[in-house]
């Protein structure tokens, strides 16, 4: 039973984001340098400006890191290495985390369910590496599609050789409709994810090919490189024949004196010889002759899940599937991977095992990637009473407003044609004269060329464009309508009461409204009949693992919107502005120089196997050098010489000389340099260059006047997303106004944690503490207050902003760091603590670095010897004794 539990729990792509999260500097310190400058451009982390949202840069993360780091294998073959902490998982943790985010140790529970799995993986894995990245609808998938292929056709670009990486991408869309939407990896900015020096290499050799009509030929230059194919599954698939052959068929088939001729690629071999299906045979074969070929399905869901097990999972599927295309070009050509982008790893209620990424409904709402929503079910009710109640209770809630300069839409759904055209509008209309909205906001469309004009469709696509006549249509009647592609952001409600032919159906239509709009949180409103509420939780349950009542945003319960606002005067302090300056200066070389291979560990760059005979036996694993299989680069004195002058810009002559008179001899240095080609980076280069330059660094310094919070730009407030037991604001009437003196440059505090909101509590009581300012929670452009570090992870100087700036009544001033206790000897945090010591010693003011335990444990400023007791009151105490606080004149945290 408790296994049984387990694998209701057990999601492999939660352990392979646990891994990497464990791992990540070690990590990504082995991807090319290319991938990194990749992955910083896009990491909000290291660039402010970042454009991915972050599930979709950790997506990315994973795609990455399968890639460079795994090797692009099957997602069973990391399966059955990570169950058994073997090659890449061999020094991982024995703790996995289950889909609550709980971490416990991998004990011997869990084999049945693991050995489970593996059979499921390895039964449904194809001839080519299959991967399921899976994030709700809203959070960009085809812009994450996009910078994946970008970053395939970059590293392709930069080394051509490697067959890890795609040199040409086919994407599928399902139907039309979807297949208009991915007209945006064409039109997309590519600057917004690639660097711009190398999105200008990427304008210039990539070719797009949108295979949107039916008789339209794909004209791709054969083996070339850079293709990018977007077409739906109708335009590619291979049509067999169904007829017996006829005379032409015979005298043109692929054993005629023509095809001996003219050759097999002029003959359709395996197909009914008519216009349509030469067309598709056309291009699949132009598609297999494109090497290093990636596939992308987007919207591989289709239909919450239906299609997916169908198309993806079913071994029984028609030859004119997806899968079964997929799997032929597999056959003809070199299919890198197969990526396929879906909004929900569950079919059933049943993980599929080859997703290696997710970000779920529930936490996109959460976290403010979607809208919230409230849904509301009617039950014994009419048709035109549903409709007038919804109609009211909508205008009624965002009848003035405007978003983005975007009017509020309402998605009125029919089942039928006749019963919208000829209920549902008459209907419509009259509520709409009763509340005194004009009824040309209306928009009908059905799909119906008789009811529904150009101009209704041209509105239909301008709903979401500011100053358009379709931004001024909010209510939009539709029959079947809006499932997928259909990416209006300023919908607000949808209202469904007759109930649909499919359910899945009621699933698709009420989650249109969950787009985001502006940079605020909001709330859509469902209006369902009581038995479409019931469908829809049931399709909830069944497609996403979660009941209806999880779609309201329970945050709501534990955190809220916070406006901040600047107090003035601005606070200000001068800090000395610390600059590094490294000058080269160039050594005569005198004296042979010593590479010491012969102490250098080797393991780190050997290629093991690790046997097993039987899964079943106890036998141990054997663990195999296979550095033979490697393919090394084989220097001779010439080629190495020419290789090392190239990067240093050295003399040929002189390298070759240091080489031969080094203490371990040129045939030592050939041989190692020949068998474990790395070290000539990691050694020989380095030895070399330090003993041809001598680096000197010299240390500047600068005054520089911090502004510790600016006024934000266009609005009069900064918004936060905090619990509201960690907020305090300069209203708290416990603080007396000598208190509140010494604080508040924002009239909000947002903290992160209690150990933060305990420590400003501590500082702002104590008599000795002048000023204290809770400068963490701003970030960015919002202060100045921030300190240069290098990143021992990521190797890249990046910003620390630390939690508070204090001035003690002597003026000595502190910087001061919360930290949890698991985190104190993290590597990065010590980074920044030597940052902000070296330039807190500069400035001559104080760095100190607390551990939460000490401060909800002890009175972190008892050094400095107050005259008087300060009485700690935690966060938790000081909420719940606010009630019955002493009086006014008694400060709080002090005793009478």
């Amino acid at each position: 039973m408790a296994n049984i539990q387990y694998m209701e729990e057990f999601a492999f792509y939660q352990q392979l984001k646990f891994y990497y999260d464990s791992n990540r500097g070690k990590i990504r310190s082995r991807y090319n340098d290319l991938t990194k400058k990749f992955l910083a451009y896009n990491d909000k982390a290291e660039n402010p400006k970042a454009f991915l949202r972050k599930p979709q840069f950790e997506a990315l993360e994973m795609y990455v890191f399968i890639k460079e780091f795994m090797d692009n294998p099957q997602v069973y073959e990391m399966f059955d290495d990570w169950r058994n902490h073997r090659n890449k998982f061999s020094d991982a943790s024995y703790y996995s985390i289950n889909k609550s985010g709980q971490i416990g140790l991998f004990d011997e529970g869990i084999e049945t369910v693991t050995d489970t799995l593996f059979k499921q993986m390895k039964q449904y894995k194809e001839s080519y590496p299959n991967y399921i990245y899976a994030l709700t609808m809203g959070l960009g998938k085809t812009i994450l599609m996009a910078t994946c292929i970008f970053y395939e056709f970059l590293l392709a670009n930069k080394y051509p050789k490697d067959k890890r990486f795609c040199h040409n991408a086919l994407v599928f869309a399902p139907d039309k409709t979807v297949l208009q939407s991915l007209r945006e990896i064409i039109t997309f900015d590519k600057s917004l994810v690639v660097p711009p020096e190398y999105a200008r290499v990427l304008d210039a050799n990539i070719h797009f090919h949108f295979l949107e009509e039916t008789g339209k030929s794909l004209h791709t230059i054969d083996d070339s490189d850079f293709n990018i194919i977007i077409s739906n599954t109708q335009k590619i698939i291979v049509k067999k024949k169904r007829k017996e052959p006829k005379a032409s068929d015979i005298l043109f088939g692929e054993e005629s004196l023509l095809s001996s001729v003219y050759g097999e690629a002029m003959i359709a071999t395996d197909d009914v010889w008519d216009e349509s299906s030469l067309m598709d045979n056309q291009r699949f074969k132009k598609l297999c002759r494109l090497p290093q070929l990636g596939v992308y399905v987007d919207e591989a869901h289709h239909l919450f899940g239906a299609d997916l097990e169908k198309q993806i999972r079913a071994k029984t599927s028609s030859k004119t599937s997806l899968r079964h295309t997929i799997n032929m070009l597999a056959e003809k050509t070199s299919i890198v991977a197969c990526y396929n982008y879906t909004g929900t790893p569950y079919v059933n209620k049943q993980l599929l095992p080859e997703v290696v990424y997710a970000y779920g409904l529930k936490e996109s709402i959460r976290n403010g990637y979607l809208k919230d929503a409230d849904p509301i079910a009617f039950e014994n009710v009419k048709d035109t009473e549903f409709l007038k109640i919804a109609v009211s209770k909508f205008w009624e809630k965002y009848g003035g407003n405007t978003y983005e300069g975007l009017k509020p839409k309402l998605a009125i759904y029919a089942s039928r044609v006749e019963e919208a055209v000829n209920e549902v509008k008459p209907a419509l209309e009259k509520i709409l004269v009763d509340l005194g909205i004009p009824t040309n906001s209306i928009l009908l469309n059905v799909g119906n060329s008789k009811y529904t004009k150009h101009e209704d469709i041209r509105n239909f696509n301008n709903l979401d464009v500011c100053g358009s006549e379709g931004n001024e249509k909010q209510f939009i009647i539709l029959v079947d309508k809006g499932k997928e592609g259909w990416n209006c952001r300023s919908l607000f409600g949808v209202a469904m009461f007759r109930n649909p032919d499919s359910k899945i159906f009621v699933l698709q239509a009420t989650m249109r409204c969950l787009r985001q709009i502006t940079d605020e949180n909001h709330t859509a409103t469902i209006f369902l009949s009581q038995e479409n509420y019931d469908t829809l939780e049931a399709e909830l349950n069944k497609n996403f693992n979660m009941d209806i009542k999880d779609i309201k945003n329970d945050k709501k319960s534990l955190k809220s919107i916070r406006k901040v606002r600047v107090l003035p005067p601005p606070r200000t302090i001068t800090l000395k502005k610390i600059r590094h300056e490294y000058k080269i200066k160039e050594n005569r070389y005198y004296e042979p120089i010593d590479f010491k291979l012969s102490e250098v560990d080797y393991s780190k760059y050997e290629s093991i196997m690790y046997e097993k005979n039987s899964l079943a036996s106890a036998a141990s694993t054997k663990v195999t050098n296979i550095d033979y299989i490697r393919d090394k680069v084989q220097y001779s004195l010439f080629s190495l010489v020419g290789e090392i002058a190239r990067y240093l810009n050295a003399s040929c002559v002189l390298i070759e000389r240091i080489i031969k008179e080094s203490v371990d001899g040129e045939e030592v240095v050939l041989d190692r340099v020949n068998n474990y080609n790395e070290i000539v980076n990691d050694i020989i280069i380095p030895n070399i260059f330090h003993a041809l330059y001598n680096i000197d660094i010299e240390l500047h310094t600068a005054d520089k006047e911090i502004v510790l919070l600016k006024e934000p730009k266009g609005v009069g407030y900064y918004e936060f997303l905090a619990e509201d037991k960690l907020v305090v604001t300069n209203q708290d009437k416990t603080f007396t106004p000598e208190q509140l003196e010494k604080s508040f440059h924002a009239d909000t505090y947002c903290f992160d944690s209690v150990p933060e909101k305990e420590c400003f509590m501590q500082y702002i009581v104590n008599d000795r503490v002048k000023e204290i300012y809770f400068t963490g929670m701003f970030t960015s452009n919002q202060g100045d207050l921030s300190i240069q570090y290098y990143d021992p992870e990521s190797g890249r100087i990046r910003l620390y902003y630390p939690d508070f700036l204090a001035k003690l009544d002597n003026d000595l001033y502190q910087l001061i760091e919360v930290k949890g206790d698991n985190k104190i000897d993290d590597i990065v945090v010590k980074a920044k603590a030597t940052a902000a010591q070296e330039m807190a010693v500069a400035s001559g003011i104080e760095y100190k670095m607390y551990a939460g335990s000490d401060i909800m444990n002890s009175h972190i400023l008892d050094y400095l010897d107050n005259t008087r007791k300060v009485v700690k009151y935690s966060a938790e105490i000081y909420q719940e004794n606010l009630p019955i606080a002493a009086d006014e004149s008694t400060p709080y945290g002090t005793k009478k």
